[in-house]
């Protein structure tokens, strides 16, 4: 057994996909309109275009504005991707006007920095030692 897909809420498909894709680098990996403006949409690492796909997944379920919200207010992120080296990617971010909530930081054995999506998650980048 093995992730297949994960996904995080987002208020605006659009937006998130040119996000994740331009800014954070994924690659679009699935885009089927499922009738309306909702789409399934899905990003995938472009070094592992076979791998985990994240859906960038409407956040119309009447559950989800408060699910996200108090995760957002409490500073949890919603997921967390996997980076060769943090302090290189808040610096490479940073430049493209990507707004991080928490610096690099050193915790034990992993460093991580948290950044705003700018679709309604706050998302963990981990550096592993």
């Amino acid at each position: 057994m093995r992730i297949n897909l994960t996904s995080v809420f987002v208020d605006d498909q659009e937006k998130a996909l040119r996000f994740y894709t331009d800014v954070l680098g994924f690659a679009k990996k699935h885009d089927v309109p499922l009738g309306g403006e909702d789409r399934w949409l899905t990003v995938v690492s472009p070094e592992d275009p076979d791998g985990t796909e994240l859906l960038l997944e409407p956040d119309k379920h009447p559950a989800v504005k408060p699910y996200t919200t108090a995760l957002v207010e409490d500073g949890i992120p919603a997921t967390a991707f996997a980076v060769d080296d943090v302090r290189a990617e808040f610096d490479r971010l940073g430049k493209l006007g990507v707004r991080f909530t928490q610096e690099p930081t050193e915790m034990g054995p992993v460093t991580t920095a948290v950044l705003d999506d700018t679709c309604g998650n706050l998302i963990q980048i981990v550096q592993s030692a």
